[in-house]
């Protein structure tokens, strides 16, 4: 009988721990997103990069060119956008925010730049993983 508690009390323990669902985790993933933009629109090309895993191994292809590890990418965006009149205002259009597994979803969209150096546009498909509870961006593809 006190085994039967036991699992009892486990299983209600187990059933009342909060779990996330995707529409949490798509509003986070959002919300990070927005963070960047701001970030981006405000040439706080640090703050854009908060929302990258600080890691060797990140991914990022653009331009025809691959790049590893967030501090290529960070100084990469530095070399390219280095004036506010570079990075100008930076929006989001999301297309797709797909769960690839429990911990990890796809973005696919299009980010519009209204520059004073001439406008840029594209699309993106970006990988992001939870990691110690927070949403990373680990692999990016922009063109």
């Amino acid at each position: 009988m006190k085994n039967l508690f036991v699992l009892a009390f486990i299983l209600i323990q187990v059933s009342c721990q909060h779990q996330v669902s995707e529409k949490e985790d798509i509003s986070a993933i959002r919300n990070l997103l927005e963070t960047q933009a701001k970030s981006w629109s405000n040439h706080d090309i640090e703050g854009f990069m908060e929302g990258y895993l600080k890691s060797d191994s990140i991914a990022y292809f653009g331009s025809g060119s691959m790049r590893y590890g967030y501090q290529a990418m960070l100084d990469g965006y530095k070399e390219r956008y280095p004036t506010k009149a570079h990075t100008g205002t930076l929006a989001f259009t999301l297309h797709d925010i797909s769960k690839i597994s429990e911990d990890a979803y796809w973005v696919m969209g299009e980010y519009h730049l209204t520059r004073e150096v001439g406008d840029a546009n594209g699309t993106f498909m970006i990988v992001l993983k939870r990691i110690n509870g927070e949403w990373k961006i680990i692999g990016d593809s922009s063109c």
